[in-house]
């Protein structure tokens, strides 16, 4: 059973207030693709992701979704727009069924005079700024080969996990584009793919990619590598 201490944020309050908390907490089902909600929509509410993932995305004026990140419980979804009572900036969508735990606004309010709470409120919405700010580095200066490179060094375990499309828009990029790129890296001999598994053959390589934006000077890296391993292509 999801426990609010769970969350670094609750955590720092005392079990008489977590109990209480947990007592005012609506509990709302999701199947996979629901909309939790939608960019614009207004809320009273602190939305604590209890089970399962979601992504977070907005939509471009050409009805494109531009993914933000994705999210696995237990976490806190949007508590900058619940502790401003602006408009949601983005629309949450569940990826697997899982559920939601809504805590009104004003219970929130009462804890903020316990230092460790506020403490741990400023720490989860510094994070979320660190998420915008990486956002806005790949989207603005990342080239797409950079991109799957970057995703591929950091979390390797997702190529193996999800399906080509699943990835190609967390990357926010088509489908084609991202197959396109995987073509490149195999006959490249970046990365092999056996049964649907991604192993990484030169990581130098896709260094080499994500500092010069490109795959064009990364020639020389690749041709190295083949020279090292006797490579016979």
């Amino acid at each position: 059973m999801f426990k609010l201490e769970e969350i670094p944020m609750f955590s720092a309050l005392g079990e008489s207030y977590l109990k209480e908390l947990q007592n005012n907490i609506h509990i709302k089902h999701f199947t996979k693709d629901s909309i939790v909600f939608y960019e614009g929509d207004l809320s009273d509410y602190l939305h604590i992701l209890m089970e399962g993932s979601v992504k977070l995305y907005k939509t471009s004026p050409k009805g494109s979704q531009i993914q933000i990140n994705r999210f696995n419980a237990p976490g806190l979804i949007a508590e900058f727009a619940c502790f401003e009572q602006e408009p949601f900036p983005a629309t949450c969508e569940f990826v697997t069924d899982g559920a939601i735990g809504l805590l009104h606004f004003d219970k929130l309010i009462e804890y903020l005079n316990q230092p460790k709470f506020s403490l741990e409120l400023i720490k989860s919405l510094t994070g979320k700024v660190m998420l915008l700010s990486a956002l806005v580095h790949k989207e603005t200066i990342l080239s797409s080969e950079a991109k799957v490179a970057d995703l591929m060094i950091k979390k390797v375990a997702i190529f193996n996990r999800l399906k080509n499309n699943e990835i190609a828009s967390i990357l926010n990029l088509t489908p084609e584009t991202f197959s396109r790129i995987m073509t490149k890296f195999k006959k490249e001999g970046i990365v092999s793919v056996e049964k649907h598994e991604v192993t990484i053959l030169n990581e130098d390589a896709l260094y080499n990619i994500i500092e010069t934006n490109t795959m064009k000077d990364c020639t020389n890296c690749i041709a190295d590598f083949k020279a090292k391993i006797g490579y016979m292509g």
